[in-house]
């Protein structure tokens, strides 16, 4: 195991990504399996850098923000410089600019001291600082497909639609906690040199692919211990998610569904699988790949990866649901009984799961081939927690990306399917004219949830999912099974356990449904136009807090009444869906119960990563907005 050069508590400089400005920074610890060094800067910002990236205080020279080639009594046309040159001072042609300049005072170096004279003012004038620093707005985006490589909601970049300008961009750091930005020369000495030309060795040696490039890499602070319980809960998520799904569905089909006759009575294994039921999915698994390959719909791009490339997505999920539904619909007219479906819930449950698993397992292994810079931040190496979280982040065959297309096709178009096949089973069983009042606000107000998705599919772009979580068990069996099978339950609940609703109560559900639509897709619109033109008259009344990343924190608005307002809405609406149920059983509520802890358990990981990358930025942020209904970072 190689030995590390700088210890815990050393004072020295760290280069800022993506240019050749260092600044000076704290060692706060050291990984060594990853070789990283965790460096806090002055503002409170904490990075893991590359050995490579770091540098001894001595080894530094300042110079001055003004001319980069002399101290101002030699510059050029000035009137008070003195025509006489020492003797050992190379023409005026022979200086024509800074790195020239270097190369005469090298020169001097060499000879008699008192030729050594006229350069001591240029020393003198490198030792001072500036207080401002120029990065183009790509130098501003760190490791990941965005800035953000934390999780819970992604840190975006404040895009205009206005032509890309080249030049560059002024910004000035804040001087808050004595944090002062320096700019630095850094001109080649001889150890440098000879680092550099080890490393051009050793990308020539190292084959395409291989994750050991010493190329500069930054990435945000990753926690030392793994998320989900580690391996230990990794692997109790991924045996106990597929049963505890079976349970709930055998506990729904029960005349009694109360806590109390758990655990339900278990069928046969023949029962559970279905060859039929497997070849059901796959088809209706590849009806949707092959609506989302269709050329309909327009073409974006998405967050930044780490490498600064933007991969294409096409935007045709609503245009795929529309042909979903002229295919069920044609497929009803010509004799098909949709409510078979029902009858058959748990074997295609079990059906997803197993393809869930299988796809989980080919894309662990194409991710070993795949270069580290296409590898999820969430990663870990352990191979059991990798399986689950995913190891690569964006997984594609050709231009189809496997992540992307799960995310809202198959699981959440075919949840609409479901609760359409339980209105039909519930009207077949009660030889009903008519789906009750409750079944039909249900199918409603998901419709509405599912529709609104799709038609602002371009924002998934920008989810935790998207650009932080790789591609693994957790989002494939979240995508494809836990999404059509457990958000359809209340549906598939009052197939078997019928609830009357009055036109009053109804009246006041709606109500609460409309409220939670309007906080949530009101508060995202307002957070989508932020991120497409921050500069747009209609939100110059947004305040916001400025970070030393470049990002800004919205500290109004939707976004200045609770740190998230779209996960209020969230959580709103799903208590709309289960009151059509009634309060007989605790089942139908059992999605607002998860949801809850859904959002509790991802706050308090947007918590703990925004607060160490952005310092005393998000502690002023909290400060302003206190009310911890989920942190958003724009």
């Amino acid at each position: 195991m190689p030995s590390r050069k700088f210890a815990d508590g050393d004072v020295v400089r760290g280069r800022w990504p993506g240019s050749s400005l260092y600044y000076e920074v704290e060692i706060l610890s050291h990984d060594s399996n990853s070789q990283l060094y965790t460096v806090k800067y002055k503002d409170g910002t904490e990075l893991e850098l590359k050995e490579n990236d770091i540098k001894p205080l001595a080894s530094f020279r300042q110079r001055k923000s003004g001319s980069a080639s002399s101290s101002p009594s030699r510059r050029r046309g000035s009137r008070s410089r003195s025509r006489s040159r020492s003797p050992g001072r190379p023409p005026r042609s022979a200086r024509r600019s800074a790195s020239a300049s270097n190369q005469v005072a090298t020169h001097q170096a060499s000879d008699k001291a008192s030729h050594q004279a006229p350069y001591k003012a240029d020393i003198e004038a490198m030792r001072k600082e500036v207080l401002e620093v120029k990065l183009t707005p790509l130098v501003l985006k760190p490791f990941g497909n965005s800035v953000g490589r934390y999780n819970g909601e992604p840190e975006l970049t404040q895009r205009s639609d206005t032509p890309h300008r080249h030049a560059q961009e002024t910004f000035h750091l804040p001087q808050d906690s004595s944090y002062v930005a320096t700019q630095y020369s850094l001109r080649p000495r001889r150890e440098d040199i000879r680092v550099k030309e080890a490393d051009l060795k050793e990308e020539k040696v190292i084959p395409k692919g291989s994750t050991s490039s010493r190329s500069f890499e930054m990435t945000a602070t990753k926690t030392k211990d793994l998320e989900f319980g580690g391996v230990p809960g990794a692997l109790l998520i991924m045996l106990g998610l597929p049963v505890f799904l079976g349970l709930m569905l055998l506990m729904c089909r029960q005349e009694d569904p109360s806590l109390l006759s758990f655990p339900p009575p278990l069928p046969d294994v023949s029962a559970l699988w279905e060859t039929r039921a497997f070849g059901a999915y796959l088809l209706w698994f590849f009806l949707q790949a092959l609506f989302s390959l269709l050329p309909i719909g327009k073409v974006v791009e998405g967050t930044p990866l780490s490498d600064g490339r933007r991969l294409k997505y096409r935007i045709n999920g609503f245009y795929a649901f529309l042909l979903t539904a002229a295919v069920v619909g044609a497929a009803t007219f010509w004799g098909l009984e949709l409510d078979h479906v029902y009858n058959h819930f748990l074997p295609l449950a079990l059906a997803a799961t197993a393809f869930s698993v299988v796809l989980s397992a080919y894309l662990y292994v194409r991710a070993l081939k795949a270069p580290r810079h296409e590898l999820s931040p969430a990663s870990s190496g352990n191979p059991i927690y990798d399986f689950f979280i995913g190891r690569e982040l964006n997984p594609r065959i050709g231009a189809f990306d496997l992540k992307y297309f799960c995310e809202l096709r198959p699981g959440l178009i075919g949840w609409v399917v479901i609760n359409l096949v339980m209105l039909l089973a519930e009207v077949k069983k009660h030889n009903w004219a008519a789906p009750s009042l409750a079944m039909i606000l249900v199918n409603s107000f998901q419709l509405l949830y599912v529709v609104d998705a799709l038609w602002n599919e371009e924002a998934v772009l920008t989810t935790m999912d998207i650009i932080h979580d790789g591609f693994g068990f957790m989002l494939a069996f979240g995508d494809l099974v836990w999404v059509p099978f457990i958000y359809s339950f209340q549906a598939f609940y009052l197939v078997s356990h019928p609830n009357q609703v009055s036109w009053p109560v109804a009246f006041l559900i709606v109500a609460l449904k409309l409220s939670g639509y309007v906080i949530f897709r009101c508060a995202n619109s307002q957070k989508n136009a932020f991120r497409k033109n921050p500069s747009d008259p209609k939100l110059a009344h947004l305040k916001t807090i400025h970070t030393a990343t470049g990002k800004n924190l919205l500290v109004s608005g939707w976004w200045g009444f609770v740190r998230h307002p779209n996960y209020l809405g969230d959580l709103i609406m799903a208590l709309a869906w289960s009151l059509p149920c009634g309060f007989s059983h605790v089942l139908p509520y059992f999605y607002v119960i998860y949801f809850t802890v859904l959002l509790i358990h991802r706050e308090a990981r947007d918590e703990h990563q925004c607060r160490k990358k952005y310092g005393a930025a998000w502690d002023k942020y909290c400060q302003r907005v206190p009310y911890r209904i989920l942190p958003y970072v724009y």
